[in-house]
């Protein structure tokens, strides 16, 4: 995808540190007003890109351009960026209102500028009733939205989030990510967003580029990255409880896996291999059948239940098939208990079909 007037653009992008590539020929373009996230396990280069595109690190080769203006080797101050960290890294002798205020008061913008773009950060972030505590007398989840609101104050076009909900609970991340997602509905800016988490990324995100080993392994909307993973490793990474996968080969319109043939006649291929291929056949725990929903399945067999995993909105069922174990997503209501035999469907139209050998879509 080819963006014609992007908001922030990395080309051939290389960073080493010593004989260590950390990013290596990256390329990426942002749009205008996008929500993009950067996503990935530890050390996959997620952070050091964010840093990069921020002015913290200089890269080794390629470029960074930033509406319009190569901003490779300019300072993090002349790039038009806000960024929020993990650590909310605020100034404890000082009340929300210093904090916001105080980078502005240092580029000696008017007093009734800054007073105009600190109310309405409060009103957006809604800590109106914040500003004349100290940090000591918030919560995490306060901290974190004066942190947002200082560099919402810069009034720019482009925020760089670095994992800034990680330090919270459950609750709190779940509570801000909605906030999140209002904030850059109303404000319509850039915004380009590291996490490790799945659930951040997908419900945030109109594009999520995973990485691995510096390099972005699919970049697309969360739609596309769940529903057709371009290889095994996205696969695997997407997806809670993940894919259960299955070693077999490509037999005509079958994929042949220990005790069962899968028929691939719904299967759509992005490139059909010869016959006698080996390949890897990857079926999500909510794309297997149950109940009602056998009469459409092509493929059915029976199974015995191993283990039950009760999750309130649905059930988790551990069973051998093809030689793994998979889990299968039902009802929470579901009446399952381990050594019950049920009736499962499978329609490999849904699944993920891969190549043994280079483990790119099928």
């Amino acid at each position: 995808m080819t963006l014609l007037n992007p908001s922030v653009s990395i080309k051939n992008l290389d960073l080493s540190f010593g004989a260590v590539k950390v990013l290596q020929n990256l390329n990426l373009d942002i749009g205008d007003g996008e929500f993009l996230v950067l996503l990935g396990s530890s050390g996959c280069g997620k952070s050091t890109l964010l840093n990069v595109i921020a002015g913290l690190l200089e890269p080794t080769d390629g470029q960074v351009w930033i509406k319009g203006r190569n901003v490779t080797w300019a300072e993090p101050s002349e790039r038009g960026i806000g960024m929020v960290f993990q650590s909310y890294a605020l100034y404890p002798q000082m009340t929300v209102e210093g904090n916001l205020t105080f980078g502005l008061r240092n580029a000696k913008v008017p007093k009734a500028e800054i007073a105009k773009r600190v109310a309405r950060a409060a009103e957006i972030l809604q800590i109106e009733q914040l500003l004349k505590r100290k940090p000591g007398a918030l919560s995490g989840g306060q901290r974190q939205r004066v942190a947002i609101g200082r560099a919402l104050v810069r009034d720019v076009e482009v925020f760089l989030f670095d994992e800034p909900l990680s330090n919270l609970d459950a609750k709190l991340r779940a509570d801000l990510r909605v906030e999140l997602k209002r904030l850059h509905n109303n404000l319509k800016n850039t915004m380009i967003y590291v996490t490790h988490d799945q659930v951040e990324a997908m419900t945030l995100a109109d594009r999520i580029a995973i990485m691995k080993g510096g390099k972005i392994m699919q970049l697309g909307t969360p739609a596309e990255i769940y529903g057709k993973p371009q290889n095994l490793y996205v696969a695997d990474f997407i997806g809670s409880p993940s894919m259960t996968f299955f070693d077999g080969t490509v037999e005509g319109d079958v994929i042949r896996i220990p005790d069962h043939d899968l028929p691939l006649g719904t299967y759509e291929f992005s490139q059909r291999p010869a016959t006698g291929r080996p390949a890897i056949i990857g079926i999500r725990p909510e794309h297997v059948m149950t109940g009602d929903n056998l009469r459409s399945a092509p493929y059915t067999a029976e199974v015995t239940a191993d283990l039950v995993e009760p999750m309130g909105s649905d059930t988790l069922v551990h069973c051998a098939f093809g030689g793994q174990t998979m889990r299968v997503r039902m009802d929470g209501q579901a009446q399952v208990k381990p050594g019950d035999r049920l009736m499962i469907g499978i329609d490999p139209g849904a699944a993920s079909l891969f190549d043994k050998e280079t483990e790119a879509r099928l």
